[in-house]
């Protein structure tokens, strides 16, 4: 069973699985439609969402002349891919240094998202360094630490108390003094409606633009797929303090509700690079579009 499968096997068997019985009904009516309009709802695809895949494949339906299980099934997977794009290649090339800030509420995973990326960039043969932006937690700096120790990268860390902006900025001084290709920032988990943090992330790109002028190149947004609707409104509020560039979504393996990754492409337009689908260090997993969707349905 591939990652992708066995990762989403929660959101399959509680929302997907269903919609497959119910397009399999011998036969599709007013109310087969509200039930599956319902499930998608429920899977946190959220309702405009929703409406679009339905009014497509209903479209589809009518046009066709589609009345077979396997075709109805067909057009709803099909529906679905039309929403996903495959990401984009990290901006983290051609230049000498590339700073990738990674910002995200509380408890979304970023810190061992980091760690995970970090090892990704290492085994794809960058030089890396992780820089201890979160200073309002001890905690999270002997997290970012042990990461660093377990990946073998060297972390950039200061008192917890300091501030963030300094520490980012003698991060990046040093990994250009030490020919580093890509420097990750961890910075504070914040929650959205906290002003004052978010205007610290303003202050952060700022300073390391000091080092390198068209820093960052990349502000990466975590997402906790667990939290459903609530991470479109968490990427919306970062999205007016910093520019964010793409999404990683963690926890995936760990909700019925993965449908949520629909809504963030149809409500926010962002690119997703990553999702988690587990918690060994190789579960942070390139998003593929295809291999996504398929999962969210039974093998035929």
């Amino acid at each position: 069973m591939s990652i992708f499968r066995s990762g989403m096997s929660k959101t399959r068997q509680s929302f997907f699985g269903r919609i497959s019985q119910l397009l399999g009904s011998t036969q599709i009516d007013d109310e087969t439609w509200e039930d599956i309009e319902a499930l998608l709802i429920q899977a946190d695809l959220g309702i405009t969402t929703t409406q679009k895949v339905l009014n497509d494949v209903q479209v589809r339906v009518r046009r066709e002349r589609i009345s077979k299980p396997e075709a109805l099934q067909n057009a709803l997977k099909e529906s679905l891919r039309a929403l996903l794009s495959d990401p984009p290649t990290l901006n983290v090339s051609g230049r000498e240094l590339s700073i990738v800030l990674i910002v995200g509420v509380n408890g979304s995973g970023k810190t061992t998202t980091i760690g995970k990326l970090a090892r990704r960039l290492d085994l794809a043969g960058r030089k890396v360094m992780l820089a201890a932006g979160d200073t309002f937690r001890a905690a999270a700096i002997d997290q970012l630490q042990k990461w660093g120790e377990r990946v073998n990268i060297p972390v950039i860390a200061n008192k917890p108390g300091s501030d963030a902006a300094a520490v980012v900025f003698d991060a990046a001084a040093a990994a250009r003094a030490r020919g580093v290709n890509v420097l990750l920032v961890d910075t504070a988990g914040r929650l959205h409606t906290n002003h004052n943090l978010m205007e610290e992330l303003t202050k952060i790109r700022n300073v390391s633009q000091k080092v390198v002028p068209d820093a960052p190149h990349e502000v990466l947004l975590v997402l906790d797929g667990t939290t459903g609707q609530n991470a479109i409104q968490q990427a919306q509020k970062f999205r007016e303090f910093v520019d964010v560039t793409g999404v990683i979504v963690t926890k995936l393996d760990s909700t019925a509700k993965g449908g949520v990754i629909f809504a963030i492409f149809n409500d926010l337009k962002l690119p997703i690079h990553y999702i988690g689908l587990g918690e060994g260090i190789n579960d942070l997993v390139f998003f593929n579009p295809d291999s996504f969707v398929e999962s969210l349905f039974d093998e035929n």
